[in-house]
């Protein structure tokens, strides 16, 4: 580049290929949305029954994301009530309000039997 360019006195000569690249096109969010929603808090609940269970029993709840993310799918998929199956617990949840009504131990969960639930997924 010359010294009137970058005075800007004269424009720079053209580009071969008729003029400037193309900016590229971000693929998937945005950083601005995935630092938005790592930090908004989680967009389920746990019911009063649920939260004594978990504090009793020490039972360890799978991720905030994983729950949402499961929640997410059986909201899609239409489901109403649901038991997710992780390896450290079993939560049946509610998944129109999205509120976790239970909660199983693992060792509660060998001989327990969950009704009134019309889907499952294991996490």
């Amino acid at each position: 580049m010359t010294v009137q360019q970058i005075a800007g006195r004269v424009a720079p000569p053209p580009l071969p290929g008729g003029g400037p690249p193309a900016p590229p096109t971000p693929s998937g969010p945005s950083f601005a949305d995935l630092l938005d929603r790592a930090t908004q808090p989680p967009r389920h609940t746990l019911s009063a029954h649920a939260a004594q269970r978990v504090a009793e029993r020490g039972i360890d709840l799978p991720e905030a994301a994983r729950i949402e993310a499961a929640l997410d799918t059986l909201t899609d998929k239409g489901a109403r009530d649901a038991v997710l199956v992780s390896a450290d617990a079993a939560l049946v949840v509610n998944v129109p309000s999205r509120t976790v009504v239970t909660a199983l131990a693992p060792g509660e969960m060998a001989d327990r039997v969950v009704t009134q639930i019309d889907s499952a997924l294991f996490l």
